[in-house]
């Protein structure tokens, strides 16, 4: 049977220089076209804090200060559930009739271009897990690197002669696998290891952030960034999961 896991001999398409570039800057035209990139965002969940009618609950500026409002979009359902917990306990009244609801980063991303620019528009901040921003900073550290990780982690693997992406086979599709959880993608390392255990010793993981790759998805040309694929984390998976086979089913119109 052949591996549905394999090494991608191709040079880097992201550099190290993403770990810390932020998701800003003018707008240009498009690397990948915008479906395409939506595309590619659609499948990711992200979670944040709305009411019954789908508006996020969001933190405005202080008096004399300027900016937008801002609403936290939570990389982990169950980071946001917690931070709904605490705003429970904190301020009650703020808190009635608010849930966690999942919500595509694809829509962030949408959302995040229309109100570029506008005065009072609506902006989004990602909050990345603790534990995935450690394991970011750590391997920096190991790196050599400095600098404190800026955004939202994700994590590659690369290795062999060239440094190449690790990839895994998707249908009939070639795709570069990015985790945001450094433990799933070490099980995917792992199987890897098993199946070619000289290569599996070159195996090391790189962390890049997330706003960093969409903007390189976004504006650099080269083709193969169409073989990125965001992984989410399983248990977003699963809850997204277990919303819809507990959502109300459309009755068919008579």
């Amino acid at each position: 049977m052949k591996s549905l896991i394999r090494w991608s001999t191709t040079a880097a398409l992201i550099g190290t220089t993403l770990a810390g570039s932020l998701f800003t800057g003018a707008l240009q035209a498009l690397a990948l076209p915008k479906e395409e990139l939506l595309k590619a965002l659609r499948p990711v969940p992200m979670f944040t804090i709305a009411n019954a009618d789908g508006a996020p609950l969001v933190a405005s500026p202080q008096k004399g200060q300027t900016g937008n409002p801002v609403a936290g979009v939570f990389i982990s359902q169950q980071d946001a559930q917690t931070f709904l917990n605490n705003l429970k306990t904190r301020n009650p009244e703020l808190a009635k009739g608010v849930r966690v609801v999942p919500v595509s980063l694809a829509e962030v991303y949408q959302i995040n271009l229309e109100n570029k620019g506008k005065k009072d528009g609506l902006d989004f901040a990602f909050v990345p897990s603790k534990q995935d921003v450690t394991a970011a900073q750590t391997l920096l550290q190991k790196s050599g690197q400095k600098n404190q990780f800026a955004g939202t982690p994700l994590f590659v693997a690369r290795g062999g002669p060239e440094k190449g992406y690790l990839t895994i086979q998707q249908g009939d599709k070639t795709v570069i696998p990015m985790f945001f959880k450094k433990e799933e993608l070490q099980e995917l390392m792992t199987r890897f290891q098993k199946q070619d255990p000289k290569l599996g010793q070159s195996l090391e993981v790189q962390v890049l952030n997330l706003e960093g790759v969409i903007e390189i998805m976004r504006t650099k040309d080269d083709p193969q960034l169409k073989q990125i694929v965001l992984i989410p984390p399983k248990d977003s998976i699963e809850f997204v999961r277990s919303m819809s086979k507990t959502a109300p089913q459309a009755q068919p119109k008579k």
